[in-house]
């Protein structure tokens, strides 16, 4: 599958950077512009998001084969790989599938163990809006309101409202919200792999997120063993928004650390 992608800066190690749930490639660009200063940025649309394409087939294995096949088609040498959230799970699953095909990972706010579905009222929310006589993101986000109390969370998934000039200019969703709801237990499975995965990996939690809890890092040990888990204070769920400077900041760290 031939993923959309956004591209910053031209020099430097290669960092590859996928987004989370409802997420997309632009929740990332500011981000991937600091960033980009230093490095080569390649920013991706996971599949059935954003202007990527849309499939039936939607789970970590199949996600995993589209990143191998966008480092195979730009001919990206021993990139460093960094996923948020679903997006986390995306890379550490390609790390165990294809263990040389990259230098080092960045695992942000998840852990490989299994997920309850905890969207539910977000994907309902989602499917109560009539796209064809929606006048307003304003009449969505007052919709929505009924599904999601947070504000915040609730502008994040309307960035994935448009009007789609293919269907008169009705607003669209650019999340193919049938297929997400569908698999969305799928977004939760606990990771396998046949053997661990040797190559320096670095997790980034938000200290006041849940996502990754003290006793997960057993498992995380036993697939990556070489790693380093990093709290940053003050952040939620979504770290690289809390506290962009001081994410930044460690990344751009482990990225540069053992250069030859």
């Amino acid at each position: 599958m031939k993923l959309f992608y956004k591209q910053v800066g031209e020099n430097g190690t290669p960092i590859i950077i996928l987004h989370g749930i409802f997420g997309s490639s632009d929740n990332w660009l500011t981000i991937g512009k600091v960033l980009g200063e230093t490095h080569q940025i390649f920013i991706i649309d996971q599949r059935n998001h954003g202007q990527s394409p849309r499939s039936e087939d939607f789970d970590y294995n199949v996600m995993a084969e589209d990143l191998r096949e966008f480092i195979d088609d730009h001919k990206i040498d021993n990139p460093i790989l960094l996923g948020h959230s679903m997006g986390g799970k995306t890379v550490m699953q390609f790390a165990m599938n294809y263990p040389d095909r990259f230098s080092k990972m960045i695992v942000v706010d998840i852990a490989p163990k299994f997920y309850p579905v905890h969207h539910s009222m977000i994907l309902q929310g989602l499917a109560s809006i009539n796209l064809k006589t929606l006048k307003s993101r304003t009449e969505a986000n007052d919709l929505l309101k009924r599904f999601e109390e947070n504000e915040g969370v609730r502008q994040f998934l309307l960035k994935n409202l448009w009007r789609n000039p293919t269907k008169n200019n009705e607003f669209d969703w650019r999340i193919n919200v049938p297929v997400i709801t569908k698999n969305i237990d799928i977004v939760g499975f606990e990771l396998s792999g046949e053997k661990s995965v040797k190559k320096p990996v670095l997790f980034i939690k938000g200290s006041e997120s849940h996502y990754i809890q003290p006793e997960d890092e057993r498992k995380i040990w036993e697939l990556f063993p070489d790693y380093e888990l990093i709290t940053i204070e003050g952040a939620g769920h979504w770290v690289q928004a809390d506290k962009p400077k001081e994410f930044i900041e460690i990344i751009t760290q482990f990225s540069n650390a053992n250069k030859q």
